[in-house]
């Protein structure tokens, strides 16, 4: 069963250099222990910081981290500035090739809307080692349609680079009647892997600042690898025939009415 990696750090804005010797590293760690996908997190080649990296040289990232791929033969997912305008996120091959690319269509925050422009493709199916994996980014994977889409075109899994931040003291009110940024980790991600039957690579930043929590999550909506808030490396085997279990299972594929909703 191929391997699925992902990895959860601090990527430095303006130190583009360090930020990439350390996807280098986690991907020699990802195929020591037998991971044939890394997914990193969302723009961590620059730091995730829209305003200030919005300028940043996307394809010269793009060619070192394709190399970063080819060097250690493992298929990499990671995330940079395409042309000044649209955040991104590139599948490369085992042989450093871009198989994909894909551009976030859910920008977040006014920070992300002031400076980039949302992209309006469907991430394109892509085989690789015996799956059907798709792309997104990070707010892409809070709506329904975006997971349900690729569900119904094929995919077998998602692959989301993301960068949630923290929420911090929301003016002393209780818990359950404020918003976590931490339940999106923990209740909208497997829940997207359940009602669709995919597995689900959920690629994070750590704290301070960001949630960490970073996955791997089944088709059946469980947690195959969770992390906490700081530096991890997660890998966990997958395998599509639990794909077409999973979704026999929870028929929400097959059983939906779309003519009811227009």
């Amino acid at each position: 069963m191929p391997g699925l990696a992902v990895m959860q750090a601090a990527g430095v804005v303006g130190a583009e250099d360090e930020n990439l010797r350390r996807i280098d590293d986690f991907a020699a760690r990802a195929v020591a222990q037998g991971a044939q996908i890394l997914v990193t997190p969302e723009l961590f080649a620059t730091g995730y910081a829209p305003a200030r990296v919005a300028v940043s040289d996307g394809a010269g990232l793009r060619t070192a981290l394709g190399g970063i791929a080819k060097r250690h033969g493992i298929a990499l997912v990671g995330s940079t500035v395409e042309d000044g305008r649209h955040i991104s996120a590139s599948l490369f091959d085992r042989q450093g090739a871009e198989l994909a690319r894909y551009r976030k269509s859910h920008l977040f925050g006014a920070e992300e809307q002031a400076v980039f422009l949302p992209g309006d493709e469907l991430p394109e199916l892509v085989p690789l080692v015996g799956l059907s994996v798709a792309l997104g980014i990070c707010y892409d994977i809070e709506f329904p349609e975006f997971a349900r889409s690729a569900a119904q075109r094929g995919a077998d899994a998602l692959l989301i680079p993301t960068a949630v931040p923290a929420t911090g003291d929301v003016g002393g009110r209780p818990p359950e009647h404020t918003y976590n940024a931490e339940r999106i980790s923990t209740l909208l991600v497997p829940a997207r892997a359940l009602e669709n039957g995919v597995y689900i690579a959920y690629a994070n930043h750590t704290t301070p600042g960001f949630t960490g929590l970073s996955s791997i999550t089944s088709p059946y909506g469980t947690f195959l690898a969770l992390a906490g808030s700081g530096e991890e490396l997660l890998v966990a085997d997958v395998d599509q025939r639990e794909v077409g279990r999973a979704r026999g299972l929870n028929t929400y594929l097959t059983c939906r009415r779309p003519e009811l909703f227009g």
